[in-house]
């Protein structure tokens, strides 16, 4: 093999381009061995490949910039599949391996595809000349709801990994960007992502009995340690996609079980929103007359969208879900029929929707002080444990996992529908399938504070409450084996 001489020092445009052609040339030398080096490391490559189909959704279309070989690209399944290298050697490799797939060779800091994809993924991004070009040129091909998908390496390997190398354990590569998580976070702000989730794993990359079963099932798990595997995944979202009131309608879904009182308040006192605002009361089998209470909000009411869906009387959830199915907006909220939330502060969740602060905005009560019958004592130190609890889970932090009020776009809600139910235990109120289901899709969960307020009306539904919260361990302990467990 012809060695390949790196660069000597130059200026400008000049040295970069140099640089550039320096790791072309090199990957276009080492090409033919690179299937057999990820032959050689069926342990490490079968664990990041779990890893990724664990992020990336089935049947989406994906871009994968610097695909090498493309088995990666094949790993997650993709319904389109584009694959980009540097080296033609190494998508001529690509193509024969996997022909259902476009290969193309090409520079991923200027690439253009006529087409935007659900998923960008981004491997070695250590070997790129300009990571903050590679950035901006990934973000051209996602819209609104893509996620960039970027699987590395960690740099405190950067001395092992020159050992192996040098060992002939691991093919030899060019000299690496030296990218911490802090550099990646920073270069990802520039280019217009906000970054969601960050997964780690491996920390023993070869398969040795019991030793490789407790490094990456046991402590790789564990915080702190987590900071020390060898590899990430970084998701992030695009967040320069604003989109305008006057583009989207919104759907308020108001379950009610016996809130015949509160019915014609719901009404006056929900604003309207974009570019129209459909209400929709579920009543769940009410026996108080909500019913009767909807029917005449409508005749009182006729210049306002309301409509009356009825439950099927088993609990919340599904009455909520029975709502979002009903629901023609493009925007999904949920306001409880009690009123302890404002109906006036609706608008702030869907503002935060439109200028791109988060895909789920979850209200939180926690915040601002709050009436000494709003909310009883065991509840509100259930929530603050549950609080700490899921933001373990999320990888970021949450004030409050069981506010009502939640905000999401109908199509997310449509990609979270098949993981309801899939959480050991059967959620009664429904914000743990949306939250974790969010979770699930990396979409991105901020916190929006409300002023919580007393009922004036009925009684609350909140009871059995110890019961309640051993079924809310199960599920969180449920999703925490599916969510940051299942990719080991």
């Amino acid at each position: 093999m012809t060695a390949i001489q790196k660069p000597e020092n130059g200026w400008g445009v000049e040295a970069l381009d140099a640089e550039r052609r320096y790791r072309r040339d090199f990957l276009t030398a080492h090409a033919s061995a690179r299937q057999q080096w990820i032959d050689a490391n069926p342990y490490y490559y079968g664990k990041v490949a779990r890893l990724l189909s664990h992020v990336i959704e089935p049947g989406s279309s994906v871009l994968h910039m610097r695909c090498e070989t493309g088995d990666l690209l094949a790993s997650v399944r993709p319904a389109v599949g584009v694959g980009l290298d540097i080296s033609r050697p190494m998508v001529e490799i690509a193509q024969k391996r996997h022909p259902e797939f476009e290969f193309v060779c090409g520079d991923p800091e200027t690439y253009q595809a006529d087409r935007k994809f659900d998923y960008v993924l981004l491997s070695n991004i250590t070997d790129v000349v300009d990571v903050q070009a590679l950035l901006e040129n990934a973000a051209a091909h996602c819209h609104h709801r893509s996620r960039l998908v970027i699987y590395t390496y960690n740099y405190l390997w950067q001395p092992i990994l020159e050992w192996a190398s040098r060992k002939g354990l691991r093919m030899p590569t060019p000299e690496p960007n030296w990218l911490s998580s802090g550099d990646l976070a920073c270069f990802l702000n520039l280019a217009g992502f906000e970054p969601v989730r960050t997964f780690r794993a491996i920390l023993f990359p070869k398969p040795v009995p019991l030793l490789s079963w407790c490094a990456n099932r046991v402590l790789a798990r564990l915080p702190g340690l987590s900071r020390l595997c060898m590899t990430s995944v970084t998701t992030a979202r695009p967040v320069k996609n604003v989109r305008r009131p006057k583009d989207v309608t919104v759907s308020v879904v108001v379950p009610c079980k016996n809130e015949a009182g509160n019915i014609a308040d719901a009404v006056r006192r929900t604003p309207e929103m974009g570019a129209g605002t459909e209400l929709i009361f579920c009543d769940d089998k009410s026996t108080d007359g909500t019913a009767e209470a909807v029917r005449q909000a409508i005749k009182d009411n006729p210049d306002r969208n309301i409509r009356l869906v009825d439950g099927p009387g088993i609990c919340k959830a599904q009455n909520v879900w029975t709502g979002f199915r009903a629901a023609t907006g493009d925007i999904l909220m949920i306001l409880d029929a009690d009123l302890t939330v404002m109906p006036e502060e609706l608008p702030l969740f869907v503002e935060a929707l439109l200028d791109g602060t988060g895909d789920f905005i979850n209200g939180s009560r926690m915040v601002y002080p709050m009436p000494d019958l709003a909310m009883k004592y065991a509840n509100l130190m259930g929530n603050k444990a549950f609080s700490v609890m899921f933001s373990l889970l999320f990888g970021h932090y949450i004030k409050d996992t069981l506010c009502g009020t939640k905000t999401l776009w109908r199509e997310d809600f449509k990609r979270i529908e098949p993981y309801i139910g899939a959480w050991s235990a059967k959620d009664l109120w429904g914000d743990y399938d949306l939250l974790f289901g969010a979770t699930r899709l990396n979409l991105a969960i901020h916190d929006l504070p409300v002023h919580y307020q007393e009922r004036i009306y009925g009684v609350t539904k909140m009871r059995r409450v110890f019961w309640n919260g051993v079924r809310m361990l199960r599920m969180f302990f449920a999703a925490w084996r599916k969510l940051r467990q299942g990719y080991y």
